[in-house]
């Protein structure tokens, strides 16, 4: 089934669609361009050999091609208005929330809604019927689009619905990473500000690092 993402044509967006669809899952890029999407996604269709095919559209046309996994990977500040305008067309489909809401001019803080977090914000606005799930907030886009290093990091994923959230991780898993369940969608408060420590590193010159990612870990493992 295909997987919509939602914001595919910026560098979060883009690393996953290659990702996604280099372990066999089809992808539907979508952007309020929808001659931009496609222009995006035959780019990324020519970087990459026996894959599944990921294609291009607007937002409501990627989320109707949808099998059942719609991810959100939009700037924080099209966040709510994105949702808005999918909202009737989510019935029977999981949001994945990836968005940080990243302070507006610092990417080093963030500055959450009045729900605690945005994976909250989504799922307000949509609605119990419809299951939200905070996940990949902290894997850096340079990695994600960096196809011959693995994705060394591991991914905590929130929500209310556990079922939702098993398919997500199961999802997550195919890019051979771990996902753990981090709790229900109040853990996206702290989920998402781990983001812009992780920024912070990635910036400073006092690490040997630019895409710092996390590890959960059991020291005498």
């Amino acid at each position: 089934m295909s997987i919509a993402i939602l914001g595919g044509t910026g560098p979060q967006g883009r690393g996953l669609a290659l990702r996604f669809a280099r372990a066999g899952r089809p992808v539907v890029i979508g952007s309020r361009d929808s001659e931009r999407a496609q222009t995006t996604a035959d780019e990324l269709n020519g970087m990459l050999t026996g894959a599944a095919q990921i294609s291009g559209d607007d937002i409501r046309g990627a989320v109707a091609a949808a099998g059942e996994m719609v991810i959100l990977a939009v700037p924080y500040a099209a966040h709510d208005a994105t949702l808005d305008s999918i909202r009737d067309l989510l019935e029977g489909k999981i949001l994945v929330d990836i968005v940080v809401p990243l302070a507006d001019g610092d990417p080093k803080k963030v500055d959450m809604p009045a729900a605690g977090s945005a994976t909250e914000a989504a799922q307000e606005l949509l609605g119990d019927g419809i299951p939200v799930v905070g996940a990949l907030h902290n894997v850096s886009a340079v990695t994600l689009n960096q196809l011959d290093h693995r994705i060394n990091c591991d991914v905590l994923v929130c929500g209310n619905d556990l079922a939702a959230k098993e398919k997500v991780m199961d999802l997550i898993r195919l890019l051979e990473v771990e996902a753990y369940n981090a709790g229900p969608a109040f853990s996206a408060r702290c989920i998402e500000a781990i983001t812009p420590i992780l920024i912070r590193l990635n910036i400073s010159k006092k690490v040997p690092f630019t895409h710092a990612g996390m590890r959960i870990w059991a020291p005498d493992a």
